[in-house]
């Protein structure tokens, strides 16, 4: 099957992302949560156990994730969590049980069916979050599992399957940790394993396989909004530029060959603000849009394996729209019968008829979805439990906008307290990571209860720099213009002053990744502006981020961020950097980290603690040994939400903890 998805989700880091707890023998007195051997706990009150009994409805749903279909029945591979992690499941009916295959204390969220019969599983995981993924087989007849690839300190994934079903072509960062090369397997046989081509950079990827299985198609991107189009040759690894954008200006996404293998089905920005679905065929040069009337970024999309139909996704404000597409035609329909929502996945079945999807809404979790394409009928295929919630109780969002300080029109999400609570409330202001990234209206778990127990209203910002609203928004903030999305914030917090249901006077402003960058850029301008902050794998100093990231990200980094080694931009660093001004940061500030974080490392958190400490500034701090760049077991999830409501109980709602 040719897939192709170019879809961006956002980093969800700040409310919903946890550290890890485990019982203990409780001493005299009141019963308390017990941080596991793998956290660093410092500053933070001791939690009672009866919290976590009040807060538990809100700590148990899930969510079902497609994954994949079966090669020859109409079933489905889903993501899911039993237990502690999201493992592989298979649901053979619409609605039916779902049946676990994969047991690993860590997650597994990637698989794949051997395409000639389903007589292994093919998947990825990593440990302890760290990314270094490895490439698995599990023989379903035996259960054995194989580890595939090379097993060290490497990434390796994003594999497609040859049309004849004998290899996999994936890319992984072995040779040196930094440049991702392209290698090719039969997952049969690992011996098999052989390097096709040196890469240089860590944005290379595996799209598509020519329908004859002698090319391969391959994607380099090197920023949100600069990437190439190559073929390579599967017998001599020579490799052929095919785009001719010789100015670097657009953004190729994706990528799928028509079935005669002259044409190509891509997602690319060339003169337009937005992604458009296209037919492009590189030796002509001629390009047709399919999506140009539509003034929105198509987010992802798949081509059925006879070639004839395309099923896309548009990105309208946040909000996620299905189409499917007839290629003999050039007609297209909506798929109605899906919930007004996000979509996170669409892909064909082999048969060219059903299509799934992954979607989640405000008051639903991810669940799969099918659309029969003959009839246009959508099944529900998965329901996940909600945890003893119940759905119309929860609130739905307000697509909100505000004018910043040079007349840029911002919008975001504000999911507003329950509405018994009266008078102006407190606000929590969560900032996406990225910046490549944008706040949608997607269920928000755990947060219900800030809204429904609390009273507090949440806001979602997408400041310049997210995506979603064009090739200029997302370059407002690049390099030397980084502090004009910090004011982008200033603004909001002008904004919510002005609105008679919410409280200027009680603040908090969150965030991760480079959410957690906002979140301490924030706390250092603003200070007399909110009460507390809570910063979760944050980036305390661009120019030690870049230093210490890992090596397969630093270039892509710079391009957005800014290159540390010239001179203007060094200083620039040491002008805006939380460290350097963390004795202006005199509100409460929580800090959150995983050990393992490949992206952010665990450094950035410790200077930044350390730093605001030692100005005698109050530090909460937690740190899991076993986590990475976001938290994904559920002991750790539930743990730093029963931290985060003590947090927000003592500073932002003032009552004591």
């Amino acid at each position: 099957m040719r897939r192709c998805f170019v879809f961006r989700v956002p980093i969800g880091f700040a409310l919903g992302i946890a550290l890890a707890s485990a019982p203990a023998e409780e001493p005299p007195g009141p019963a308390l949560v017990r941080p596991a051997d793998t956290l660093v706990v410092e500053g933070i009150p001791p939690i009672p156990a009866a919290l976590a009994d009040e807060v538990r409805r809100y700590t148990e749903s899930r969510s079902a994730t497609f994954v994949g279909w079966h090669p020859d029945r109409v079933e489905l591979l889903v993501s899911t969590r039993f237990a502690a992690t999201n493992q592989i499941h298979d649901v053979r009916t619409a609605g039916g049980a779902r049946r676990q295959l994969t047991f690993f204390a860590e997650p597994v969220t990637v698989a794949d069916w051997d395409p000639g019969g389903a007589a292994f599983l093919l998947f990825a995981r990593d440990t302890g979050g760290d990314e270094f993924t490895q490439l698995y087989r599990m023989d379903i007849d035996t259960g054995v599992v194989t580890r595939l690839s090379d097993g060290g300190r490497s990434q390796n994934g994003g594999w497609k399957w040859s049309h004849d079903g004998r290899r996999i072509a994936y890319t992984s960062t072995r040779r040196n940790g930094v440049d991702r090369d392209v290698w090719v397997m039969d997952p049969r046989d690992p011996a098999t394993d052989r390097l096709l081509a040196e890469l240089p950079g860590g944005g290379w990827s595996v799209l598509d396989w020519s329908p004859d299985d002698s090319r391969l198609l391959l994607g380099e991107s090197l920023s949100v909004s600069r990437s190439r189009c190559w073929l390579i040759d599967m017998k001599t690894g020579e490799k052929t530029r095919l785009d001719d954008d010789a100015a670097g200006q657009v953004a190729w996404r994706g990528g799928s060959f028509t079935p005669d293998g002259r044409s190509i089905w891509i997602t690319c920005d060339k003169g337009a603000e937005f992604a458009r679905l296209v037919k492009w065929t590189p030796a002509t040069g001629t390009i047709e849009p399919v999506t140009a009337d539509i003034p929105w970024d198509v987010e992802a999309f798949d081509l059925a394996d006879d070639g004839r139909r395309l099923c896309f996704v548009t990105n309208e404000a946040g909000v996620s729209r299905a189409w499917i597409h007839d290629v003999a035609t050039a007609t297209r329909r909506a798929v109605d019968g899906l919930p007004q929502g996000v979509i996170g996945e669409c892909r064909w079945h082999r048969d060219g008829r059903h299509v799934a999807f992954s979607v989640t809404a405000a008051r639903t979790p991810a669940d799969v979805f099918v659309c029969d394409a003959d009839t246009a009928r959508v099944e529900r295929w998965t329901e996940s439990e909600l945890g003893g919630l119940v759905a119309e109780s929860l609130v739905d969002p307000e697509l909100i906008t505000w004018k910043s300080f040079d007349g840029v029109e911002l919008s975001g999400f504000l999911y507003p307290a329950a509405a018994r609570f009266t008078g102006r409330r407190p606000v929590i202001v969560s900032i996406h990571g990225g910046p490549e990234g944008q706040s949608r209206p997607t269920f928000q778990g755990r947060s219900n209860y800030f809204m429904n127990e609390l009273g507090v209203a949440l806001i979602q910002p997408n400041v310049r720099g997210s995506t979603g609203y064009g090739r200029s928004f997302v370059a407002l903030d690049d390099v030397l213009k980084r502090e004009d999305a910090v004011r982008d914030i200033e603004a909001l917090l002008d904004w919510i002053a002005a609105r008679p249901d919410l409280d200027p006077d009680r603040v908090m402003i969150t965030g991760g990744s480079y959410g957690g960058f906002m979140t301490l850029a924030c706390a250092a301008s603003f200070a007399d502006r909110i009460r507390c902050a809570l910063d979760v794998v944050g980036i305390s100093h661009f120019r030690t981020f870049l230093r210490n990231t890992e090596g397969y990200r630093r270039d892509l980094r710079r391009v957005e961020y800014g290159d540390e080694r010239l001179p203007e931009v060094a200083a620039f660093f040491e002008r805006i950097a939380p460290l350097n001004n963390a004795a202006r940061i005199t509100k409460p500030l929580f800090i959150v980290q995983g050990a393992n974080d490949p992206r952010v490392p665990a450094s950035e958190a410790e200077q930044m603690v350390a730093k605001v400490r030692g100005n005698g500034g109050p530090v909460w701090y937690l740190c899991a040994r076993d986590e990475g760049h976001g938290f994904r077991k559920k002991p750790n999830v539930d743990f730093q939400f029963y931290a985060t409501v003590m947090f927000v109980r003592a500073h932002l709602l003032g009552d004591a903890p």
